[in-house]
């Protein structure tokens, strides 16, 4: 019998979202923002769209970001943004309906998960499956989950840290910790405001992560700064100052800590036989703020266990995701289905 239905495989992320199609791969890759109007809660544009808009918007219009922390912090927004991905990969008249695949923290709750396959099903979707986010980016990093040993992998993307050890297709110990890109762009601009009385939004704080950040201090040869512009705090006129990098590694060393609190909280729990096989291995990084420069320094540094970077880091986890779903009898036993 001929399945008519398009398959597709959603990473519903907190600061992104990419979507892939069975057959395609990766077809969409968007911010995970919003903007709808005030008064009549209509969406006017989704993803890089809405993300111009942000901080920028007249008193009718509102831009945000529906997921908080890795879940749902919005419920219709979600829907409306997950039924425009579908509309965009499948186009807005469906004959058939497509069967949805969206990754979920390991951590959730069982309220937050089915918030999640509840929205999938508004949205449009026939049939909606959840797998668990660690899982996902492991399939995606092409770990060989299945086998009878272990593997440790370390997701950090915008809103959370999901640290796992996957052995025999299914998470054996992990960790979760609501910790994330996001909360080091907020360090960095609460540090730009304490110390210089300069507000900067969020997309500078950003700008300058990328540019400069760095998870561990750098060499005085190796030291970079940037212009960061913004508005001062007591007289309310726009201003601009410097920034070192070694500053921006002190105002995120608090956030990075926590991240490596996750791992660590699972390498303590590991039973000693995979422990051997992690010492092996290492631990493979994944999600888009395992870019920051140094960070696989700073974790082998502060492990003692070796931690190198996944070969499609901000992909992985939309890749397998894509993958899981078109090999559904492999991974059925770590799928939850609506």
């Amino acid at each position: 019998m001929f399945n008519f239905s398009k398959r597709i495989g959603i990473d519903l992320g907190t600061a992104n979202s990419l979507v892939y199609l069975a057959g395609s791969g990766i077809v969409l890759n968007e911010p995970t923002v919003v903007a709808i109007t005030t008064d009549d809660h209509r969406v006017l544009a989704v993803g890089s769209e809405a993300r111009e808009m942000l901080g920028r918007t007249p008193g009718n219009i509102f831009a945000s970001r529906p997921m908080k922390d890795g879940v749902i912090a919005d419920y219709v927004i979600t829907e409306a943004m997950i039924r425009y991905f579908l509309d965009k990969v499948c186009g807005s008249s469906r004959l058939f309906k497509p069967e949805v695949m969206v990754c979920a923290p390991a951590g959730v709750t069982s309220v937050e998960k089915r918030a999640i396959l509840d929205a999938t099903l508004s949205a449009g979707a026939k049939t909606a499956f959840l797998i668990d986010e660690p899982l996902a980016a492991a399939i995606g990093a092409k770990i060989p989950i299945a086998n009878p040993s272990g593997n440790m992998i370390i997701d950090i993307g915008g809103g959370t840290t999901e640290a796992a050890v996957i052995c025999l297709g299914g998470v054996v110990v992990h960790s979760s910790v609501r910790v994330g890109g996001n909360k080091i762009d907020e360090a960095i601009q609460g540090f730009i405001r304490k110390k210089y009385n300069l507000i900067i939004g969020e997309r500078m704080a950003e700008e300058v992560k990328m540019k400069i950040g760095s998870a561990t201090f750098l060499k005085p040869a190796e030291e970079q700064s940037l212009e960061v512009r913004g508005r001062d705090m007591f007289s309310g006129l726009p201003k601009s100052i410097e920034v070192t990098s070694s500053e921006i590694t002190e105002a995120i060393s608090d956030v990075l800590s926590k991240i490596i609190g996750a791992a660590k909280g699972v390498l303590e729990q590991v039973p000693p036989e995979l422990a051997s096989d992690i010492i092996d291995k290492g631990i493979v990084m994944s999600g888009g703020t395992s870019l920051l420069k140094n960070l696989d320094r700073l974790l082998t540094e502060k492990l003692g266990v070796p931690a190198a970077l996944a070969e499609n880091p901000l992909l992985c986890v939309a890749l397998g995701t894509g993958i899981a779903l078109e090999n559904l009898d492999l991974y059925k036993r770590s799928v939850s289905k609506r």
